[in-house]
């Protein structure tokens, strides 16, 4: 489980192609606290750790994971944001978080806002996924809250903190974003349409 507190960013060092999987390398500042088989979350997506070497790892993402993430679209140079799993002692700063993207998203508008940044974000509503006004959701691995939550658009605000130490700072209008509905909503969901059905 994740909490989509950010730890750090890595940078895409190498992508290699085997079959239907790709290897991406990655070099971070926790590289050396990384362990083989270690579940980490990129971009809001949980990889395993397959292999380490100085200051670089591995993770694969197999066929499935690519077509339901941005992971696709990943490139050499391209910051991710990094999160290793909660420890059972830890503190719950953010919010339930699995790993799981549920659908990618699209960035319809950045607007500065005097030291902090409006993000408004689209997804495909027939999904039957959904936000709520000051809910939960989590972008590429990061909690936030959402606001002007309609449906298939929401908006979150970005304080300086996160956009300097996530890769908020880099995303452009038109980029694809990884989303991870809050549990609890999806939960309801699906025992409110158990019982229209």
């Amino acid at each position: 489980m994740f909490t989509g507190i950010i730890e750090t960013l890595g940078t895409i060092k190498n992508i290699e192609q085997e079959g239907t999987n790709i290897h991406f390398d990655l070099e971070s500042s926790i590289t050396t606290e990384l362990k083989i088989d270690q579940s980490v979350s990129h971009n809001g997506v949980c990889l395993t750790v397959v292999a380490i070497e100085g200051s670089i790892y591995r993770v694969t993402a197999i066929d499935e994971t690519l077509k339901k993430t941005s992971l696709k679209n990943w490139a050499i140079g391209k910051k991710v944001n990094i999160e290793r799993c909660m420890p059972a002692n830890g503190r719950f700063d953010g919010h339930i978080v699995q790993g799981h993207v549920d659908q990618v998203g699209r960035v319809e508008a950045i607007s500065e806002q005097g030291g902090s940044w409006i993000f408004d974000f689209s997804f495909d509503a027939n999904s039957g996924n959904v936000t709520v006004e000051k809910g939960s959701i989590t972008i590429n691995g990061t909690s936030l809250t959402c606001f002007n939550s309609k449906n298939g658009r929401f908006s979150v605000a970005i304080i300086p903190y996160t956009y300097e130490f996530t890769n908020f700072h880099q995303l452009q209008v038109g980029d694809d974003v990884n989303l991870e509905f809050d549990i609890i909503g999806k939960y309801i969901q699906r025992i409110i349409r158990g019982y229209e059905a």
